[in-house]
């Protein structure tokens, strides 16, 4: 039987690895990476010296191209959908291809692959299709949402208090109702300044968590959205790329 290990590689530093991370990736014969096009030097480094340290000698590195999709659809569930369904077939011809009967191969997951990341999915539905058998096991990551917490020493949670974690579009449909910590994850277009009236609202963000590149801003989000917009876009002109996450927390 083929063996699939997903295992979540950390937000951006390759100490986030954790133990059980790197014994996997010490039983992986080929590794599946999807080049993403757009994906700079920073992020191909950092797999590569995660890799450096804790792959086994031997072990192969199979590329395939990512396939494209609308960022900005007018249907995003529909559009998705048909992203994954291509996604499936790229995991299920390198799977067939490039994994011998008895072997092990393993996707990296930046962050945690449990939290907004499709690999799980996808992997369910080659498997749903019935053309390739495997077995597979999930290594949890550090996540974004974890280290952005970390780096600004606070707690997600207020005592007796939920949170949520959701999308910068889905903030772009209104404050969630009876939630005062809303984290926000893939926000392209800093949905937060929607927000900036609102003076009971501060607001902890970080960039390139865990990286020599990171940024880190907090304060009251009227007075600090307009830098954290400015920050981002220059950041993003700079480098070709960035990934941040924040937290909005109402006093």
């Amino acid at each position: 039987m083929r063996k699939i290990l997903i295992i979540g590689i950390g937000a951006g530093d390759p100490d986030h690895l954790t133990g059980q991370a790197a014994r996997a990736l010490g039983e992986v014969d080929v590794f599946f990476v999807l080049d993403k096009g757009a994906e700079k030097h920073d992020p191909v480094a950092l797999r590569q010296e995660i890799l450096r340290r804790h792959a086994r000698p031997g072990h192969r590195v199979v590329e395939a191209r990512d396939p494209e999709r609308d960022r900005d659809p007018a249907d995003y569930v529909a559009t998705v959908d048909d992203w994954r369904r291509r996604r499936a077939d790229v995991y299920e011809r390198l799977i067939r291809d490039e994994l011998a009967d008895g072997g092990c191969a393993a996707f990296l997951v930046w962050g945690d692959p449990a939290l907004y990341d499709s690999t799980l999915g996808i992997v369910e539905e080659v498997l749903d299709r019935g053309d390739v058998t495997f077995e597979y096991a999930v290594v949890p990551g550090v996540s974004s949402v974890s280290a952005l917490a970390a780096r600004h020493r606070i707690g997600l949670n207020r005592v007796g208090r939920p949170f949520l974690v959701t999308t910068g579009r889905r903030l772009a449909e209104g404050f969630p109702a009876g939630i005062d910590d809303v984290v926000v994850m893939l926000d392209a277009h800093c949905t937060f300044t929607r927000y900036a009236d609102d003076e009971e609202l501060d607001i902890y963000w970080g960039a390139y968590l865990g990286t020599p590149d990171e940024i880190l801003v907090a304060g009251r989000l009227a007075e600090v959205a307009a830098r954290i917009e400015e920050t981002r876009r220059a950041a993003r002109e700079r480098k070709g790329w960035i990934m941040d996450t924040y937290l909005l927390r109402r006093r």
